[in-house]
């Protein structure tokens, strides 16, 4: 109004609703008042059933809040109790651990107490001692030995980067190719590790600790190299380890016999770990082993990633920690008891689905997993196939696969 005075132009009435407010001397503060609050002076009055029911409704709304609070308060009394319990329950489990446990382990880790807290997942504080132990060192792998390798890696890095072509007798086998098309890919995989962390990624705080030991277990193990998958179990390690510590335990862990042929792609004992599999599989859950049979869906589908990462790139990486716990307890025989865990907890959502979405399913599993219905289900998978226990089942399998390259007939179990 002022420009339009400046610039001599008639100024512009007020709208109807400024004349209103001006006039009003009721303003709501709130939906309550629009309720309870009796009608301004220039408005008829309520009449006595509208009031009374405007009451009726807001003693309604009263109740219901007042509802909503409790179930809430309850709701946040619950969950702080349930965190007080989980954590009493933790600390009291790492005093076992450190007081009584380790101190004793050669004597202990296979009583049935230990095999017991054991599957109740092992405190973040104490994880990595207790698979540093588990795992072993059949390799005698020490530090210095570490050092030596990640030297000879960083020197290879150099020589690369600079264009160098001279090639070691070790390497006789390898071309300079192959081994340049090797570091790109753990580079690569770095990045691709975890990435929602963003801890081993370039700049991140563990990029340079992965980087060390898969370039010096490619040093350690030119035979085996590196092969995809490598990094996220490289990655967990250094969780809860320190660099030296997980390159012991990331060898050694690599040399067992499942992760041998495995990384090593040998596909004659890969096809018997799979053949061993789909004996449990079938004893277990009948249903879905014809529904899979019938849909040409093979364990290769769904089980090298599994195995090649041990659950790390497959499941949250808290759920994939107690995995790895009773995994060092059990042995190779516990990824496939998980497998099975994994298809048993989601058969009816499975049964239901064609090939192309089951395969989706199992390659990316649900986030939201809960981990102990996860634990129920693979608690009840029964690793026993007529009165044979796996590592039986496993070695009458390979002893048949010897047999029909020898040429004689396979024997009857």
């Amino acid at each position: 109004m002022e420009y339009d005075d400046k610039a001599g132009r008639p100024s512009r009435p007020p709208s109807p609703k400024q004349n209103v407010r001006k006039n009003l001397d009721f303003e709501p503060l709130s939906t309550t008042a629009l309720i309870l609050e009796d009608r301004p002076a220039n408005l008829p009055a309520k009449p006595a059933e509208e009031a009374q029911k405007h009451r009726q409704q807001y003693e309604e709304m009263v109740v219901q809040a007042k509802k909503r609070e409790l179930k809430e308060a309850q709701r946040r009394k619950k969950q702080l109790e349930e965190r007080c319990r989980l954590e009493d329950s933790i600390g009291n489990a790492v005093l076992t651990w450190n007081n009584e446990i380790l101190p004793n382990w050669e004597t202990m880790w296979c009583s049935r107490k230990v095999r017991d807290l054991w599957w109740q997942g092992i405190p973040p504080s104490v994880r990595g001692k207790v698979w540093s132990l588990a795992i072993g060192n059949e390799l005698n792998i020490t530090h210095e030995l570490f050092a030596i390798c990640l030297a000879r890696a960083k020197e290879r890095w150099r020589s690369f980067s600079t264009g160098g072509s001279e090639v070691d007798s070790e390497d006789a086998g390898f071309s300079a190719a192959d081994r340049e098309a090797s570091l790109e890919l753990i580079k690569l995989d770095i990045s691709r590790t975890f990435p929602n962390l963003c801890i081993f990624q370039q700049g991140g705080p563990y990029h340079d600790m992965l980087h060390s030991i898969l370039g010096a277990y490619t040093c350690y193990r030119p035979d085996v190299g590196y092969v995809q998958g490598m990094s996220f179990i490289a990655a967990v390690l250094i969780l809860n380890l320190d660099t030296a510590d997980a390159f012991i335990a990331f060898s050694n862990l690599l040399n067992k016999p499942c992760q041998m042929a495995f990384f090593r792609v040998d596909h004659g004992l890969m096809l018997t770990y799979f053949a061993a599999f789909e004996v449990f599989f079938e004893e277990n859950l009948p249903k879905l082993f014809a529904h899979f049979k019938k849909n040409n869906l093979t364990p290769d589908i769904y089980l090298i990633d599994w195995i090649f990462t041990l659950y790390s790139k497959s499941l949250p990486l808290d759920l994939a920690c107690r995995i790895w716990d009773v995994f060092c307890r059990d042995g190779e025989e516990f990824l496939f008891r998980t497998a099975l865990g994994i298809l048993k907890l989601f058969e009816d959502i499975l049964t239901k689905m064609d090939f192309i979405h089951i395969a989706q399913f199992l390659t990316r599993l649900p986030d939201d997993l809960p981990a102990e219905e996860f634990f129920a289900s693979i608690a009840a998978v029964q690793m026993q196939s007529r009165n044979k226990k796996w590592a039986q089942v496993l070695t009458a399998l390979q002893r048949d696969s010897r047999d029909v390259e020898k040429g004689s007939p396979p024997l009857r179990h």
